[in-house]
């Protein structure tokens, strides 16, 4: 692999893990998408990165079984569908004034909710 290419990714692999780990405080921020860009960036970049997060106690047993199954815990569809509404309900409610945008924002709940709800549960 072309050594630009892998820092790159090596990069933005970093770059989604705090995004991520924002996530983990900040409502507003979805947590495991950045988290699965993570290991799909360092599963091509870094071998030692892609392990570290795969053996992370909290965050290693979602990721390894997304990927490797394509299944969500019902425990974490339910957190992450009852976030991403309070999240995005409340910057319709509060934050915004625009029809539009509520519109594009309420068609993004819905549809990483039904998603999010339709991958088969571990």
């Amino acid at each position: 692999m072309n050594i630009f290419i892998r820092y790159m990714l090596m990069g933005v692999g970093s770059l989604s893990f705090a995004l991520g780990l924002a996530g983990v405080f900040l409502p507003i921020i979805p947590t495991t998408p950045f988290l699965l860009l993570s290991a799909a960036c360092w599963m091509r970049s870094s071998e030692k990165a892609y392990t570290r997060l795969l053996s992370h106690r909290k965050f290693g047993p979602a990721i390894r079984d997304y990927s490797e199954n394509g299944t969500i815990s019902v425990k974490t569809k339910v957190v992450a569908i009852v976030l991403m509404s309070l999240g995005i309900g409340s910057t319709i409610i509060f934050f915004t004034g625009s029809t539009f945008v509520r519109l594009i924002l309420l068609a993004v709940a819905v549809s990483v909710g039904t998603y999010v709800g339709s991958r088969p549960s571990s």
